[in-house]
């Protein structure tokens, strides 16, 4: 049982260094936490209908297909384009409000959007998830379960932390922050979705 909790102290040190790390989701985040302080939670939800079903995959033995070069290339291609819009879709709504059930699903589909447009999300599952889960595993069915719970809540509380503080933000400096947000977001975006197409390509 030690040998098991140290193990899921390393699942979530892991975990945490990778999610921090600014990226398309974390734009995201930024953006729609603006509009609603509870979207970081769906944005989550989203990324986790991408995640669970891949850690079920890399389990069954997906690594190899993922770490292809041609795989990643191809989803750097699309994925970058797909980012691009987003990208260019925030800017367009920096002016614009929103509510209810449309930004829950606005959000919801962020999080499934800028996961599975991300070629380094694939990546790392590939290299350091993959061996994360094989480690997991010796400890049967339970192991498993932990791990991949551990990563979820750690997804979650980052990107609900980081939807609240952007929503604060806004609400003490008030429509400035709220437009220069959306511009910061909406530019990680693009830069992210150009860097992924290049990448693809072989350019950089």
């Amino acid at each position: 049982m030690f040998d098991l909790l140290i193990f899921i102290g390393t699942v979530a040190a892991i975990s945490l260094s990778a999610i921090m790390v600014p990226g398309p989701v974390f734009a995201a985040t930024v953006a729609k936490g603006i509009e609603n302080k509870n979207a970081g939670v769906y944005i989550a939800l989203g990324h986790g209908i991408v995640e669970i079903p891949l850690m079920a995959l890399l389990y069954l033995g997906l690594a190899r297909i993922i770490q292809s070069g041609s795989v990643t290339d191809a989803v750097g291609l699309i994925g970058g384009i797909v980012l691009i819009y987003l990208g260019v879709n925030i800017l367009r709504k920096r002016d614009e409000g929103g509510s209810g059930s449309d930004l829950k699903r606005g959000s919801l589909m962020a999080g499934i959007a800028t996961t599975a447009a991300n070629p380094y999300f694939f990546v790392w599952w590939a290299t350091v998830g993959f061996t994360l889960i094989l480690k997991s595993s010796k400890f049967g069915m339970i192991g498993l379960v932990m791990f991949a719970s551990v990563h979820l809540l750690c997804d979650l509380g980052w990107e609900v932390f980081v939807s609240r503080s952007a929503s604060g933000a806004e609400s003490v400096l008030g429509d400035k922050v709220r437009k220069a947000t959306f511009l910061i977001s909406s530019v990680i975006m693009i830069g992210f979705g150009v860097w992924f197409i290049l990448s693809g390509l072989g350019i950089v």
